[in-house]
């Protein structure tokens, strides 16, 4: 425990030398490791040395997340779909605790934070200006723990995930040195034109690791969740499959040195993949980065991005939302996809179904038609055009002689569909099939591949066909 660290803390310890001069009015930094104690509370904590002592009350015992990101974090939970039940609903969740760092950025490292937005804090104080996805997380999470559950807020809107990073994790993505202010700038320009919402944050390499999250590397943390992407369609785009993975891995080596080994070293990750824009937009930003943020594997946890958990949300668009169609006020869902991955990865619930159907083998099949074969039932609904085919006979999907045309589904069993290629001028020579490729695939949960309780729907993918039918057979 450090001074700074109120959520997990002991009933009573004693420190001579180096609290008396605390006690003195020295400025000094000091940490305890406590023995483990039981989840619950609250708890009276006092920390004592001869002629002083400091006392902290109302302490609770339980699992600390990290939420972090851009906007779409950030988003108040009083600016949601339902917001004042959300909020009347609060004050029956006191084993919640919230709290949140205020923005600031910084050129160096900085040991505590500058400023502190919300302190420790017990629901209803201060829910409705903390992030909805991450109260709703932590909300979610309780009722199936039932043991307390602090939550830290550290997001910007509108800010990069190179201005989130050390610059340890940079350098392995040759981005140390870059800062393109053009490049940020056009973000805002184009997707900022209708939100009310801060959007343009820092985009300097590191301002915000240095701020932000450094000075909370001392505590010992469960796991985090992130929602961020939209920064980054237009800038390092090409590079973000390598950014928000070297992130993630350094965040969790900083994370377990910083709390004295206390937080795992590869402590949970779990994600929002992007939601959706501009409806009828023909940009390829958005697809892109729904398919980096998976390391460009198209799920996870994979071989790259291990012990992380992800929440599909191009299924909940929001073209009404007064925040921008680019801030869905839909968080609920987001959450409970999330929470669906934490049971799974986190605390390594069994036959916890939390990702939905993803191709595992994609062939030519009859005469003009290729068949996915899924790794899980599906609930499947027509569609001429979400599946794409790539015509040109060029074996690198999405590649510069691409041809993509519709293909729609001809018909589909318990684990497979089936497209029709009859739109491809050789039908024969198809080489990759993607899905939901654009950045406003569906209306509200309606696109067409659904896990079988409908609650999860299928991530977009971009995959080659893996063998080709012969001409003839």
């Amino acid at each position: 425990m450090s001074r700074r660290s109120q959520f997990y803390s002991s009933r009573c310890f004693t420190i001579s030398r180096i609290m008396e001069s605390c006690c003195g009015g020295v400025e000094g930094i000091w940490r305890v490791t406590l023995d483990p104690v039981e989840a619950g509370g609250p708890y009276n904590v006092t920390a004592a040395a001869p002629n002083c002592a400091a006392a902290l009350t109302d302490v609770l015992f339980g699992d600390i997340w990290l939420c972090g990101g851009q906007s779409n974090m950030w988003l108040q939970t009083s600016k949601i779909f339902n917001a004042s039940e959300e909020l009347d609903f609060s004050a029956k969740y006191p084993h919640v605790r919230i709290f949140m760092a205020a923005l600031n950025l910084s050129e160096t490292e900085q040991t505590d934070l500058i400023q502190v937005e919300i302190p420790w804090s017990m629901p209803p104080a201060n829910v409705a200006e903390f992030s909805a996805v991450c109260w709703l997380f932590g909300r979610y999470l309780y009722e199936t723990l039932q043991y307390p559950i602090g939550l830290v807020e550290s997001c910007w809107g509108g800010t990069p995930v190179e201005a989130w990073s050390s610059s340890r994790a940079l350098q392995r993505c040759g981005l140390y040195r870059t800062n393109n202010s053009k490049d940020h700038e056009s973000f805002a320009d184009t997707y900022c034109k209708d939100c009310s919402l801060q959007t343009t944050g820092p985009k300097e390499n590191s301002v915000l690791w240095n701020a932000m999250i450094h000075p909370l590397l001392n505590m010992t943390i469960k796991g985090a969740i992130w929602y961020q992407g939209e920064a980054n369609a237009v800038y390092h785009q090409e590079t973000y499959n390598c950014s928000f993975p070297a992130m993630i891995d350094d965040w969790r080596v900083a994370f377990h040195l910083g709390s004295g080994g206390q937080t795992a070293l590869d402590f949970p990750f779990g994600f929002v993949q992007l939601s959706t824009y501009e409806k009828g937009s023909k940009s390829d930003a958005f697809p892109n980065i729904r398919w980096h943020q998976t390391a460009d594997h198209g799920f996870v946890p994979n071989s790259r991005m291990e012990k992380t958990f992800m929440a599909v949300a191009l299924d909940l668009p929001d073209a009404k939302s007064p925040f921008g169609s680019i801030h869905p006020r839909d968080k609920q869902d987001v959450a409970h996809r999330l929470i669906l991955g934490a049971m799974a990865v986190a605390y390594n619930e069994k036959n916890v179904s939390f990702r939905g159907p993803f191709p595992k083998e994609i062939i030519a099949s009859a005469p003009m038609s290729v068949n996915i074969t899924y790794d899980q039932e599906v609930s499947v609904s027509p569609s001429k055009d979400i599946f794409e085919i790539c015509c040109s006979g060029d074996q690198t999907p999405g590649g510069p002689e691409s041809r993509w045309v519709a293909a729609p589904i001809m018909h589909w069993g318990a684990t497979t569909v089936q497209l029709s290629t009859s739109l491809c001028p050789l039908p024969d020579k198809v080489s990759a099939v993607r899905y939901a490729w654009r950045d406003w695939p569906c209306d509200f949960k309606a696109c067409p591949i659904y896990s079988t309780s409908g609650s999860l729907p299928a991530p977009p993918f971009d995959k080659p066909v893996s063998s080709q039918r012969k001409p003839g057979v």
